[in-house]
């Protein structure tokens, strides 16, 4: 089996008091002057955006009405942890109105078919709360 790609980001990122990071289709353009927590924002805006396609998707694959307005908080720290800088998340999940034991069912689901959940998986400290 040949893997396809189905979408390639880029982007371009200048640093000092004039930084920024510009998307190669316009529609990503952000002034980011240094020091800004920004790559972790970004971060979470990005895993957290994809972790709700995967409950998406999760819901369709075992026929469950997701609700109109599942919704994905993720808090992303940077840590310094013996000199050494490392990430760690949380990603706070709401599904109102399903069932706990559903809602649980396919927010570890979305863990499996999420590819920011399976790039940081074992790399990264990971909590996930469903609230």
């Amino acid at each position: 089996m040949t893997a396809k790609v189905i979408f390639t980001g880029k982007t371009h990122n200048t640093g000092g008091r004039d930084g920024g990071t510009r998307s190669s289709d316009g529609f990503l353009d952000l002034k980011l002057a240094q020091p800004h927590p920004a790559a972790e924002n970004l971060f979470g805006a990005a895993w957290s955006a994809c972790y709700i396609g995967a409950l998406e998707l999760a819901a369709a694959q075992k026929k469950i009405a997701l609700p109109a307005q599942p919704t994905v908080d993720a808090e992303i720290d940077l840590v310094l942890d013996n000199g050494a800088y490392v990430l760690q998340s949380r990603l706070n999940v709401s599904l109102p109105g399903l069932d706990r034991e559903v809602a649980q069912t396919l927010v570890d689901a979305a863990h499996t078919i999420c590819p920011y959940s399976k790039a940081t998986h074992g790399n990264i400290a990971v909590e996930t709360n469903l609230l």
